[in-house]
């Protein structure tokens, strides 16, 4: 797909593009080898959007792991099937995720061959990988997955430089690609300067980062990384949608939210000035809080999805100066 054609189906409602080189390009699969046909055709009334430049297309609504995280396998079964027929075709999880590898794996079996399944890693290593993509792949119950992404990295010299270094991790992932046991590489970051480092690094397919629009405004976190993958084409998975704030101290409805370690927007109106206005950035999809019911609402706002009004734009501009954004660029 050529770049055009991608930000012409993306909504795009802030950043500028920043031109960029990179040291690899990786190869891409064919949209048919990741399709099988008609796979990924789930037709329910979700929206959905070009995942980068594959030919790929996204629910703009991901399943976060979490949302089964400690539940009976039973009701993980049905909280999967639901959020299938309501059109989500992206789940994601990571082994950090307690026992959500272990619940979502049998939870997505009957559905696995049409949908999106994304998975991460925090080793650094090639030895640490490896055996935790082995893992991953049998408490999944699936003999590959569609993404595969370095977890979490923060820190340009332990995180980026590791994992790129010799016997680092990427070997890993760039072998599993050649195997077919991975589709696309990504990565998630909660740093702008590992995420920048990172995309200098390697083509990656995608990055999952944080676009909040109180980090955005008030914390000046996010413009400069969206910018650098549209330049490059990257797919843009969202974290934080719904977050509000850091939590302030003592707050007692944090013993509601254990899932959550920030302020999630909770009323309606709030949380859907801030699902909107993620969804509004030139972003594939967008993964709610792990809360289910959190991730309820957000399913529910999205099926009505309309780009974001410049009132609203300016009320989340307002709304972002009087918070305690969850990050901020250092």
């Amino acid at each position: 797909m050529k770049r055009r054609e991608f930000l012409k189906k993306s909504t795009m409602a802030a950043g500028t593009i920043t031109a960029g080189g990179l040291l690899e390009r990786s190869p891409r699969v064919a949209a048919g080898e990741l399709q099988r046909g008609s796979e990924l055709e789930n037709r329910a009334s979700l929206p959905q959007r070009p995942y980068g430049r594959t030919g790929v297309t996204l629910s703009i609504i991901g399943f976060g792991g979490i949302v089964v995280k400690d539940a009976e396998q039973e009701h993980a079964n049905r909280v999967v099937a639901e959020a299938f027929e309501r059109g989500v075709n992206y789940f994601d999880v990571a082994p950090t995720y307690g026992d959500a590898e272990l619940k979502l794996g049998p939870a997505l079996r009957p559905y696995r061959k049409k949908v999106f399944l994304a998975c991460k890693t925090t080793q650094r290593r090639r030895e640490g990988a490896s055996e935790e993509l082995k893992r991953s792949l049998e408490r999944l119950h699936t003999d590959y997955l569609d993404l595969y992404q370095l977890h979490a990295i923060t820190d340009v010299s332990k995180d980026v430089d590791t994992v790129f270094a010799k016997g680092g991790a990427m070997e890993v992932f760039i072998e599993a690609r050649k195997q077919g046991q991975v589709r696309y590489l990504g990565f998630s970051a909660h740093s702008e300067e590992a995420a920048l480092a990172a995309m200098e690094r390697y083509d990656f397919d995608s990055i999952l980062f944080p676009v909040n629009f109180a980090a955005f405004y008030k914390g000046n976190f996010g413009p400069k990384v969206i910018a650098a993958a549209k330049s490059r084409e990257m797919a843009i998975l969202a974290l934080k949608a719904l977050a509000r704030q850091r939590w302030p101290k003592g707050d007692p409805s944090r013993k509601d939210y254990p899932k959550c370690w920030y302020k999630p927007l909770t009323e309606p109106g709030e949380a859907k000035l801030g699902l909107t206005f993620t969804l509004s950035q030139p972003v594939t999809a967008a993964i709610p809080p792990g809360e289910e019911l959190l991730f309820r609402m957000a399913l529910d706002l999205a099926m009505s999805f309309r780009p974001i009004s410049e009132r609203d734009l300016l009320q989340a501009k307002q709304m972002a100066q009087s918070l305690n954004p969850v990050f901020e660029r250092s």
